[in-house]
């Protein structure tokens, strides 16, 4: 279970967040989310131990610190220089040349994925099937891809950032003729609409909407907290205002 990451830092972390958040609590909030996905993944590797969590990341020279945010026993690979065309392809293709018989790519930005969806991508992916397993984000890219063999066409000429990502991706398998398997539908959080989703969903009591309730991420929930407790709480969420 390999997670595409890179260090948080101030000001180069989660930046569509601000101005809403600041540069170093977008950066803070970026460490939450590792800290709540890596401890999903663990939470399902305690149910398999044949499962292996993996930290993907960027840049080199950032180990010491991503070691501080990964649960005891999470392993780490470089990801390779390039476009995130060459990162996707090349994560997969040096994991799989590593001996594991699966890959799943996940994203750093949905804390709150119900755990359910990891579960039942591990055990889609245990079949012995050449297939693509896809979870698509609510904005139109995907959660995880997970894969039982390389398939570089799948990465190439997607244009990442769009709303075309998922489908396009969908229509590269189609090409190759790779069977896909669809998960339900996630969010990331990566902008001000995205943050008030998952407030909503963490702080119902406070909210102005009903949404789908995921796993409880509890330390990006606190983090939040924290600050929905000071005197700004509206500077985040126009919902805590009331």
């Amino acid at each position: 279970m390999g997670i595409m990451m890179k260090a948080p830092r101030t000001g180069y972390s989660k930046t569509r967040l601000s101005p809403a958040l600041s540069a170093e609590e977008a950066a803070n909030i970026s460490r939450c989310f590792l800290r709540d996905t890596t401890a999903a993944i663990q939470a399902l590797i305690r149910q398999d131990p044949f499962m292996i969590g993996v930290a993907i990341y960027t840049p080199l020279g950032s180990e010491t610190e991503l070691a501080e945010l990964l649960p005891e026993g999470f392993k780490m690979i470089a990801q390779r220089e390039g476009n995130l065309s060459a990162r996707l392809a090349g994560a997969t293709e040096d994991l799989l040349a590593a001996g594991f018989s699966a890959v799943c790519l996940l994203d750093s930005d949905s804390p709150t994925l119900p755990f359910h969806y990891l579960q039942d991508l591990a055990t889609l992916l245990k079949e012995p099937t050449d297939r693509m397993v896809i979870g698509p984000c609510t904005d139109g890219g995907y959660y995880v891809l997970g894969l039982r063999h390389a398939h570089a066409r799948l990465f190439e000429n997607i244009p990442w950032s769009t709303d075309q990502v998922y489908v396009e991706t969908i229509e590269r398998s189609r090409e190759i003729n790779l069977p896909a398997i669809t998960l339900p539908a996630w969010y990331d959080v990566d902008d001000q609409l995205s943050l008030n989703r998952l407030l909503s969903e963490l702080f119902p009591e406070r909210a102005n909407e009903v949404v789908p309730q995921g796993s409880p991420a509890p330390y990006t929930k606190e983090f939040l907290r924290q600050i929905l407790t000071g005197e700004r709480a509206s500077r985040i969420w126009e919902s805590a205002a009331s």
